[in-house]
C-alpha cells in the first residue's frame, strides 16, 4: 500500500476492526456507535472497503456502517487454502461473513452488498437471523445464462495500470460519471486488489448462479438495480421478482452497475429507504 492510499485512512472517520476467518486475517472500517443497528457493507469485486466511505458517511445517523475489505482487498489478506476458485468462490467468501458476524457480536445485523458483495450476501443471508438484506446490482450470469458484461481481461488491465501507477484521470477513461474524490480514491486503492482474487471472482460470475441462492433470501429484502445497468437487465429484473416474490425491487434511474458512484444521491436515498424499513 503506498503511503498516499493509508492517509485516506485517516480521514476516515471510522475504526478499523480485524476478524480472524480461519487462517485470514480481515479488516473492517466501523463507522458506529456501538449501539446502532449493526449493517455489514460488503463492496464489490475491485472495492476496497474505504472505497465505499461515501455511502457509509451518509448512513451513520440510521444506523452503525460496517465495511468489510473482502479477503483478497484493500488490507485484508489473501486466500491461502485450495477451496474452489482459489478459496474466492461464494461459500467462503461468506464464511468470512460468518466469522465477522460472530467475532463482533453482531445481532440481527443487515447485510448491504454491492455487486459482487451482493451476490456474498445473498448466500450468507441463509446462516443468519438478519433483520434485513440489501442486494445492490447483483450480476445474474452463471451458468446457462448471458456472460458478465465486463471481461475478466479488461478488468486485470485496469488493475495492472493501478500497479504501475495511475491517477484520477486514467481511472474516469473507465468511469466518466463518477464524481472526482471516488476516482482520486479508487486511483490509490485499485492496487491492493489481488489479481487472483478478481480473476477467481470474474470466474465464479460465470460459474456460480446467483438464482440458485437468491429465491432463499427471506425478507425484508430489497434489490437494487440501475436503471441503465448492463448487469441487471429487464429480463433479471422479471426472474429476480419472480423468484422472490416477497421482495422490495427498487430501480435507481439514470444509474448504471456503480449504483452509488454513478448517481451517489439518487442512489443512497434508495438505500435509506431500504434500510428505514428494516430499522
Amino acid at each position: 500500500m503506498s503511503q498516499p492510499a493509508l492517509a485516506d485512512l485517516a480521514e476516515v472517520p471510522a475504526r478499523s476492526r480485524w476478524v480472524r476467518a480461519g487462517a485470514l486475517r480481515l479488516h473492517l472500517l466501523d463507522y458506529g456507535p456501538s449501539d446502532g443497528t449493526p449493517v455489514l457493507i460488503l463492496p464489490g469485486i475491485t472495492s476496497p472497503a474505504v472505497t465505499m466511505d461515501f455511502v457509509a458517511r451518509r448512513l451513520t445517523d440510521l444506523v452503525r456502517p460496517l465495511v468489510l475489505d473482502v479477503r483478497g482487498r484493500g488490507l485484508s489478506d489473501n486466500a491461502t487454502d485450495t477451496a474452489p476458485l482459489h478459496g474466492y468462490d461464494l461459500a467462503s467468501y461468506a464464511a468470512d461473513v460468518d466469522a465477522v458476524i460472530a467475532e463482533l457480536d453482531l445481532r440481527r445485523p443487515i447485510l448491504v452488498g454491492h455487486s459482487m458483495g451482493a451476490r456474498i450476501a445473498a448466500v450468507a443471508a441463509a446462516n443468519h437471523r438478519l433483520r434485513g438484506t440489501v442486494l445492490v446490482d447483483p450480476p445474474m450470469s452463471g451458468p446457462g445464462r448471458d456472460p458478465y458484461p465486463t471481461s475478466v481481461e479488461a478488468f486485470l488491465a485496469q488493475l495492472d495500470e493501478a500497479r504501475g501507477g495511475t491517477d484520477a484521470d486514467a481511472v474516469s477513461r473507465f468511469w466518466p460519471r463518477w464524481p472526482r474524490p471516488e476516482l482520486e480514491k479508487r486511483a490509490r486503492w485499485l492496487a491492493s486488489c489481488s489479481r487472483t482474487a478478481v480473476a477467481a471472482t470474474h470466474t465464479g460470475f460465470e460459474t456460480e448462479d446467483f438464482f440458485t441462492h437468491w429465491p432463499a433470501v427471506s425478507g425484508p429484502t430489497t434489490l437494487i438495480y440501475g436503471g441503465g445497468s448492463p448487469v441487471v437487465v429487464a429480463a433479471g429484473v422479471a426472474e429476480a421478482a419472480a423468484a422472490n416474490p416477497t421482495a422490495d425491487l427498487v430501480c435507481v434511474p439514470g444509474a448504471g452497475h456503480m449504483v452509488f458512484w454513478d448517481e451517489p444521491e439518487s442512489g443512497t436515498a434508495a438505500l435509506r429507504d431500504a434500510l428505514r424499513k428494516m430499522t
